[in-house]
């Protein structure tokens, strides 16, 4: 195993203590970006990612399913407002 510097054990700790946050900030990010894609394929592919960043939050399948059914942005949205008012006080994903 590659040793680290305490320097780089603290960066990589810092990025796996923040990780749930990294993980809804990217959920942010795509709900703009499906919002302004233009072509089918371009929502296919972010719908994907969609899919992808819900199984790194573990989000119940239901949940992600109806999301994922839906294709509505409006719909991902209200629940990526609800998922990050259930972070633990003061975690705003910054150090």
């Amino acid at each position: 195993m590659t040793d680290y510097t305490p320097h780089q054990r603290r960066i990589i700790e810092r990025y796996y203590d923040n990780r749930e946050s990294i993980a809804l900030n990217r959920l942010s990010e795509l709900i703009t970006d499906i919002s302004l894609a233009e072509t089918e394929a371009q929502k296919d592919r972010l719908w994907k990612r969609v899919a992808a960043a819900m199984r790194n939050l573990k989000v119940p399948e239901s949940i992600a399913a109806h999301i994922l059914q839906s294709r509505s942005a409006e719909v991902l949205a209200e629940n990526l407002k609800d998922w990050m008012a259930r972070r633990p006080e003061g975690d705003d994903g910054r150090r």
